[in-house]
């Protein structure tokens, strides 16, 4: 199996272009590493006004004019190709339909699998490309076996295997991230990019969920589902708010709770459990978030599926630290025990489990649980 990362000779590369400096970087090096490089920007919106403006967002008019600068500064062929059904299906519509179940899902991941390293890379192979490029800070390598392996980018500090966590096989045997293997930090990316001549040197990153135009959660998913009163109960069942929708908490929240009154002891309290079919939503003291073992599901491996119990560690946010765990797979569920308790673990969140820097694979969380730990 070809290892891109090694760059044997003139590949055919399609460069996933967002609109911001490190794609640009990304697909710079490509192009100066000798392979043949199109830009390509996905359009995600039928509305691209409607998704954010300026630098927070990575999917509208100003971010593909961006990309088409920075293509040009390059001197690579850029097109602009119409994803927008697709990730309304495949993203916008997931992320809705598991608020309304109660679950708290990743559009990050979903958009990596279904949309970047799904949708794109069956075209770009279908056009006769060899790898997609992105701007992802990750290692793609050839293991022992010849296989395919994700890792940890060489600055953790920067890493988003975490998000890419989705990919399997076939995904990784064409992908290239060329910001990876790299430890600039990221002035020193910007500074490379200014060095380019590319505009996008000083723009700020995109943050939060691209296809919600102000930021405000709570209010898109009201949008979307409407509003429903509702109890919030405390963990002895008395009711101690009301709330207009049970799509608007998630798991471990504090914030914006609007309970009337504090918990006996004073202390804040959390979202605990949210319950769409009986609309209601628990809440009660920090401790209770604890959770020693979870089931996932949907697992997808970045490479050979385990087999048997294994010691991995596990990263359950795109920013979180890592903490060891037992896992094992079996008949298309992952089940995994903390060796110490966790908090603010939801279903609908992903799990990745990593073996050292190598990510291992991902799943959807289903279940929590309280059990005792083991020494």
């Amino acid at each position: 199996m070809t290892d891109y990362t090694r760059r044997p000779g003139r590949l055919r590369v399609l460069a996933a272009m967002s609109g911001g400096v490190d794609s640009a970087v990304a697909a710079a090096r490509a192009a100066e590493a000798g392979h043949d490089v199109t830009g390509v920007h996905l359009a995600l919106s039928a509305n691209p006004q409607s998704f954010r403006t300026g630098a927070r967002g990575c999917c509208t008019l100003e971010d593909s004019r961006d990309a088409r600068r920075a293509a040009d500064v390059i001197g690579i062929p850029f097109y602009v190709w119409d994803l927008a059904e697709r990730f309304r299906e495949d993203v916008v519509a997931d992320f809705v339909a598991e608020y309304q179940a109660g679950r708290t899902p990743n559009p990050c991941l979903r958009c990596n699998e279904k949309i970047k390293f799904a949708a794109l890379l069956d075209r770009a192979l279908a056009l006769g490309f060899d790898a997609v490029c992105t701007g992802h800070y990750a290692t793609v390598t050839s293991g022992p076996d010849g296989r395919r392996e994700l890792h940890r980018a060489a600055d953790q500090a920067k890493d988003q295997s975490y998000v890419l966590g989705v990919l399997d096989d076939r995904q990784l045997a064409h992908a290239m991230f060329p910001l990876g293997d790299s430890r600039n930090t990221k002035a020193e990316i910007r500074a490379e990019a200014e060095r380019r001549g590319l505009a996008v040197a000083r723009k700020p990153d995109s943050h939060d969920i691209c296809f919600i135009a102000d930021g405000d959660t709570r209010g898109f998913l009201a949008g979307q589902l409407g509003t429903a009163e509702g109890d919030i109960l405390d963990e002895d069942g008395r009711k101690v708010g009301t709330h207009e929708g049970t799509h608007g908490f998630t798991i471990g929240q504090r914030r914006g709770l609007r309970i009337g009154h504090p918990a006996p002891d004073g202390r804040p309290r959390y979202v605990l459990d949210i319950s769409p079919v009986n609309n209601t939503v628990t809440v009660g003291p920090a401790e209770a978030l604890d959770v020693t073992a979870l089931t996932a599901i949907r697992p997808r491996w970045c490479g050979a599926a385990p087999t048997g119990p294994g010691r991995y560690t596990a990263q359950l946010r795109a920013h979180g630290g890592e903490t060891p765990v037992t896992a094992e797979a079996d008949d298309g569920e992952l089940r995994v025990r903390f060796d110490q308790p966790v908090r603010g673990v939801a279903p609908g969140q992903a799990i990745v489990l990593y073996d050292g820097t190598r990510v291992v694979g991902s799943a959807t969380i289903s279940a929590t649980s309280r059990q005792p730990t083991t020494a």
